[in-house]
């Protein structure tokens, strides 16, 4: 029941989310606010691949609930109560924290042997589309799906701050591999809004943040 319920809802992020946000960025590329990163076309067989792997990392994230309620019940994990200002305040230590987990497994991941073996299956999508934001190897899904878990004994956090944080999360995501950005995307200002990671997928280096560019600057000595 909590498997089921924990998948339901990552399928629904996704897919119903996913459409929405699409439709969102067309409508605002034809009022000229959004621009394509890139023109070309993707293939229908590239979104295709994308779902497939979408939906097996979907499979492991429904997963990921279960340590979660374990650890509550254990009293390893603390919750504090559902006020406006927990969860609030959760949403975004939650956020930052997604930060520094995703720059370390992303840099784990272009490490030789995790390029080669696990995350090529990410980097099949050149140009990045809404559909490929979960397209992972298992591996690195499940590696991906341990943010909420692997701060939570040592953060006290609203229930209902880790509910919502998956919605957060995607909509950044969705932002970072759309392929489309704000205006011309000139100027460092344009590129805070998920122009990086978008252009990390044609590039292949640099970039390895997930919404912000920070630690990539504090590190870029060694992203190069």
């Amino acid at each position: 029941m909590l498997y089921g319920l924990t998948f339901g809802y990552f399928i629904g992020l996704y897919f119903g989310v996913g459409s929405l946000f699409l439709f969102v960025c067309k409508v605002l590329e034809r009022k000229g606010i959004l621009n394509k990163i890139k023109s070309i076309a993707v293939p229908k067989d590239q979104i295709a691949f994308e779902i497939k792997h979408s939906v097996k990392s979907i499979v492991i994230f429904g997963f990921s609930i279960i340590p979660i309620v374990f650890l509550i019940r254990k009293g390893v994990i603390e919750l504090l109560p559902n006020t406006w200002s927990n969860i609030l305040i959760g949403i975004v230590i939650l956020s930052l924290w997604n930060e520094v987990h995703f720059y370390l497994v992303h840099r784990l991941m272009h490490q030789k042997f995790m390029m080669r073996h696990v995350h090529f299956i990410h980097h099949k999508s050149r140009i990045p589309t809404v559909y490929s934001v979960f397209s992972f190897h298992w591996v690195e899904a499940l590696l991906l799906s341990t943010v909420p878990v692997t701060i939570a004994p040592f953060v006290p956090f609203s229930i209902i701050a880790i509910f919502i944080y998956p919605l957060i999360s995607i909509l950044l995501n969705f932002a970072g591999h759309c392929n489309y950005r704000f205006g011309s995307g000139k100027g460092k200002g344009w590129k805070l809004f998920g122009t990086h990671h978008n252009e990390h997928h044609s590039r292949g280096r640099q970039n390895y943040g997930f919404a912000l560019h920070l630690l990539d600057k504090i590190f870029s000595r060694h992203n190069k």
